[in-house]
């Protein structure tokens, strides 16, 4: 229960700081740098929540014999979190100063589009379990509402992915609107799915405080 919370609120919190990045105004006040630090911030977030999903899904590591939801779910946690992975690469090196057109499209772009395309791959089977586990339409599910949020996310961070490319002839993202505009409502996505699925405090934990 406590990985789980912890799962959820790493999620969270570096959906939060992703939104936070993509906020209207956000890089003009603190400074891009500082805005670039933001996200690769939340990408370590991404990843640690992402390492515990892959954790608790592979216990034991799903077989033949195991149930297809068993498989769809460890699949799903094992390509989001190469996607996380991903993340920090193409936010870590948004940090790097100078770089190079080249650089920038191998390091940043590349990274940030195979990251996307990780995890609306990762949400497409989170929602084949949840379907297979429940209903195809059960909007009262919590598990429903969140793999369906992750999955609208997941596919905000791709058209996020896309307005990003940077025009080689003029060095200015394809859209800068749409780049940041597709990361803010991903992440909202994201934040929501996480607190859905936020188990609650254990019993002792609460009568102690």
């Amino acid at each position: 229960m406590l990985r789980m919370r912890r799962e959820s609120w790493g999620f969270a919190i570096g959906s939060l700081l992703f939104a936070l990045g993509a906020w209207p105004g956000y890089a003009d006040l603190v400074g891009e740098r500082f805005d670039n630090l933001t996200y690769f911030v939340g990408s370590l977030f991404f990843t640690a929540a992402g390492y515990i999903q892959l954790w608790l899904s592979g216990r034991p590591v799903p077989g033949a014999e195991s149930h297809r939801i068993e498989r769809w779910d460890y699949w799903s946690a094992a390509v989001q979190f190469a996607g996380t992975l991903l993340f920090n690469i193409s936010t870590g090196a948004a940090l790097i100063v100078n770089l190079t057109y080249d650089e920038a499209d191998r390091w940043i772009w590349r990274p940030d589009v195979f990251g996307s395309a990780a995890f609306l791959i990762a949400s497409a089977l989170a929602v084949l379990a949840t379907t297979d586990t429940d209903k195809l339409w059960d909007p009262r599910a919590r598990n429903w509402l969140s793999s369906w949020l992750n999955m609208i996310g997941s596919i905000a961070f791709g058209v996020s992915a896309i307005g990003a490319y940077v025009d080689p002839s003029s060095g200015e993202l394809h859209n800068a609107t749409t780049a940041n505009l597709g990361t803010f409502v991903g992440a909202l996505c994201f934040l929501v799915a996480a607190l859905l699925v936020l188990p609650p405090k254990p019993a002792e934990e609460r009568v102690t405080r």
